[in-house]
């Protein structure tokens, strides 16, 4: 069967696309949460009908997706564990991305039944921790060791962070708009039988504008970078490296390769690594207990050698063979992030040196790190149809729930600017935040700072939901993929 432009048995072909349902699916859920938000203000201030205010919404985070980085994208996939990654088309490779999504998708369906504003967020990274707890103990490793815990600290500080964030700047918003606009109206509840004056609801529609598209460029790319982990498993040969690099960027990749390589291998000390592959040493390097040792410049000289004796000559990687490509895509992906490692542990102490590894991994990122623009599309899509779907039951809990009086308009537009400003600041450092939190925080700061109250009810389980979805989705995550790992070595028999 012909897919993605190369031949695939009807069994691969078959998996491939119920991989990609399923990450797509994770979006689509993913849209009755998180961009709910974004359209909870506009339709609960009846400044816009839900369908106009759901399909706007879907086309801004629309705007998002495509915009992105992939920052975020490549830095939940840098969470997983670094053996798994590089061998995502085997079986544990299949068995991790299957567990992700089902655990993820359990977790946030069930939420949003119950109406909680929980966080995608949290559910895809809980469930990447469970998966790396699960794959250290099957696979015989120190427990724990297949965590990234220095990008979970990373990740977990913005998730706590944005919150708090949310909650302050929205008070402190809202406080402001009260001491500089004296229009009474925007300070009181939606009359349910019209809509606000019109300036009112430009407002809104504009903050509910900016809310969808910093979701999309941040949110969205969750679901993306899954889906190129998919890809690069099940069709290396076509997604393993970015086959439209120019071939300027192609010739500029080998001469940085050139030009580290007698560095790499004066900084080793021209040792030889005998019967130890350079991959296992910096495999070890690259796991969360890897520490820097005598091997690691040895180990990065020869898998630098490898990338200029697969680059001499060519114009594109079109001209690799498709059975190198996987291949290729390891030993970059080994390099820059052994890199990036010894950037964090300090051990890059020579200026020129570092300068020069770093231009280098600079120059080996977009190589490996890129999504195509149909993938942006379809996750787009899969959350614009999860929000059409399940706007209702978010709308009512961030209009009517959170505070003990309806959400006015100044209140929703307030939270909802901040919103926007966190997780646009978030996506320029290519870290995860949760428009939920973020925005249900602003919403019950807006509430305190105008004395509105807040029901102890909603904000005991929204804190629950918040506080339960790491642990829950750590041990769904571990208890899916060792089940899938069952099924794929027992009954499927994947190498």
């Amino acid at each position: 069967m012909e897919l993605f432009g190369e031949t695939l048995s009807l069994a691969t072909a078959l998996f491939l696309v119920l991989a990609l349902l399923m990450a797509l699916s994770f979006e689509f859920v993913n849209g009755f949460h998180d961009t709910a938000n974004a359209v909870a203000t506009v339709i609960y201030t009846h400044s816009l009908k839900p369908w106009i205010a759901v399909t706007w919404s879907g086309l801004w985070n629309l705007m998002g997706v495509l915009s992105s980085s992939g920052a975020v994208a490549f830095g939940v996939v840098a969470l997983l564990p670094v053996e798994l990654v590089l061998n995502v088309g085997s079986g544990a490779g299949f068995a991790m991305v299957f567990a992700l999504l089902i655990s993820a998708i359990i977790w946030n369906v069930g939420t949003w039944y119950l109406g909680l504003p929980a966080s995608s967020s949290h559910t895809l990274i809980g469930s990447i921790m469970g998966v790396g707890l699960a794959n250290s103990l099957v696979s015989g490793h120190v427990f724990g060791e297949g965590v990234n815990w220095s990008k979970a600290s990373e990740v977990f500080t913005s998730l706590i962070v944005s919150p708090i964030v949310g909650f302050i700047c929205s008070a402190i918003l809202l406080l402001a708009v009260k001491f500089l606009v004296r229009k009474p109206e925007l300070f009181q509840p939606p009359d349910p039988t019209k809509a606000p004056p019109w300036w009112i609801r430009g407002v809104l529609v504009l903050t509910c504008t900016g809310v969808s598209f910093a979701h999309g460029s941040n949110d969205g790319q969750k679901g993306m970078g899954l889906i190129m982990l998919i890809l690069i498993g099940i069709i290396p040969a076509i997604y393993a490296v970015n086959l439209d690099a120019s071939p300027k960027a192609v010739s500029d990749l080998e001469l940085a390769a050139r030009q580290t390589m007698a560095m790499l291998d004066l900084a080793g000390n021209g040792k030889n690594l005998e019967d130890k592959p350079a991959a296992d040493v910096l495999s070890a390097f690259l796991k969360t207990t890897g520490q820097f040792n005598e091997d690691v410049y040895p180990a990065l000289a020869a898998k630098d050698r490898a990338i200029v004796n697969r680059l001499n000559g060519i114009n594109s990687f079109k001209d690799i063979p498709k059975q190198d490509r996987s291949t290729l895509r390891s030993d970059m992906y080994l390099v820059s992030e052994s890199v990036n490692k010894l950037n964090k542990q300090g051990k890059l102490t020579d200026p020129q040196q570092k300068a020069v590894l770093n231009e280098f991994r600079l120059k080996l990122r977009p190589m490996t790190q890129f999504i195509p623009i149909w993938v942006k599309i379809a996750v787009a899509f899969a959350l614009g149809c999860g929000t059409m779907i399940g706007w209702k039951r978010i709308v009512v809990t961030v209009g009517e729930k959170i505070g003990k009086t309806h959400l006015t308009y100044a209140q929703g537009a307030s939270a909802e600017i901040v919103a926007m400003g966190t997780i646009m600041a978030a996506d320029a450092y290519g870290l995860p935040v949760s428009t939920t939190h973020v925005l249900s925080s602003g919403i019950a700061g807006t509430m305190a700072a105008n004395g509105s109250g807040l029901q102890a009810k909603t904000l005991r389980n929204i804190l629950l939901a918040w506080v339960l979805t790491l642990p829950a989705c750590v041990l769904l995550g571990a208890a899916t993929f060792s089940a899938a790992l069952y099924i794929v070595f027992n009954w499927l028999h994947i190498s």
